[in-house]
């Protein structure tokens, strides 16, 4: 009699594991929210805590929640504060999930975004769509939301939340801790360099509440964004990617070239006040394409861009570095 030989058994794959580093600093009710959003998702929640007088930490350590208190004494940034995260987790960790303590984490998100990662190993980077939880609360809320809707499929950069392949981030170095904007851009740059790649996903990721309701918050911001397209330019600008290059000239241009080229044609021709019209034509031409409210804002915020990108040179000059940019 002959016996049927069977195949040994197909021993089952250990599943991944997925951690989060929140980061945050006097969130109060949103940092609750957001660390509740995690519960059940993953393995384990890490909170960097950076200076919070409100309490945070109690209430995070309430929801058993591992926490990391940053130095206040060293230069903060929130690069500085993720790396800080991302170095209390252990070798078991092969994905994590980089959160802003303003935000929540949409339920089924980092299923999706860890079944993408596994299907491609060359995949560093996961985000998905994150949406303002009051987008009607004001126009620089909705702004902010317009600004999160990227495109679908590859992508140069992700935002401050995304699924990321842990040995990825090791192997490039993590962020920059002197950073105080850009950071992420900065590090997929860093990553697509490497080999790696970065994808958006058709999916619903996270709720921001950014409480940006007055228009001298919004300035700051895009005064910060200014800033951070200047020392991204500065630093990488060289290479083939040309960071942020085109986004840094649009500002400077549109922002201080074109009043100070006026300016000094002003003592000379009032004729020269008719430049001032490349402002509306550039106003319709842009409204074509991003409606009238937003082609206005784009445009006014050129002015705190340009002021970020020229405070950035001078700093630089100087041999000096600057703090935060918090415009809440």
């Amino acid at each position: 009699m002959t016996r049927d030989v069977q195949d040994p058994p197909v021993a089952a794959q250990t599943p991944p594991i997925v951690d989060a580093v929140v980061i945050g600093r006097n969130e109060g009710a949103r940092l609750l929210a957001c660390l509740r959003s995690l519960q059940g998702q993953l393995r384990q929640v890490i909170y960097v805590d950076s200076g919070s007088t409100d309490g945070s930490v109690a209430a995070a350590e309430a929801l058993g929640v591992k926490i990391v208190s940053l130095d206040m004494s060293e230069r903060f940034t929130a690069a500085r504060a993720r790396n800080a995260g991302l170095a209390h987790l252990d070798g078991d960790c092969t994905y994590v999930q980089l959160v802003d303590g303003d935000c929540e984490v949409v339920p089924g998100w980092i299923a999706s975004a860890t079944a993408r990662l596994e299907a491609d190993p060359r995949l560093a980077v996961v985000c998905g769509r994150r949406r303002e939880r009051h987008p009607d609360s004001s126009i620089y809320n909705q702004l902010c939301d317009h600004e999160w809707d990227t495109p679908v499929g590859p992508a140069k950069a992700c935002g401050g939340d995304a699924l990321m392949r842990l040995r990825a981030l090791q192997e490039v170095g993590g962020y920059r801790n002197d950073l105080i904007a850009g950071e992420e851009p900065e590090l997929c740059l860093r990553l697509a360099r490497a080999g790696w790649s970065i994808w958006r996903l058709d999916a619903e990721m996270t709720l921001h509440d950014a409480q940006m309701l007055r228009f001298s918050q919004w300035w700051q911001r895009s005064r910060r964004a200014g800033f951070a397209f200047a020392e991204g330019a500065a630093l990488h600008g060289a290479g083939p990617e040309r960071h942020w290059v085109a986004e840094t000239r649009r500002a400077l241009i549109w922002g201080a070239g074109i009043p100070a080229f006026i300016l000094m044609l002003l003592p000379f021709s009032g004729w020269a006040l008719l430049l001032l019209l490349v402002y509306p034509v550039q106003f319709l031409r842009l409204a074509t394409r991003m409606g009238r409210r937003r082609a206005f804002y784009s445009i006014l915020g050129k002015f705190a861009e340009a002021q970020g990108a020229m405070e950035y040179h001078w700093l630089r000059l100087r041999g000096r570095k600057r703090g935060l940019m918090e415009y809440k």
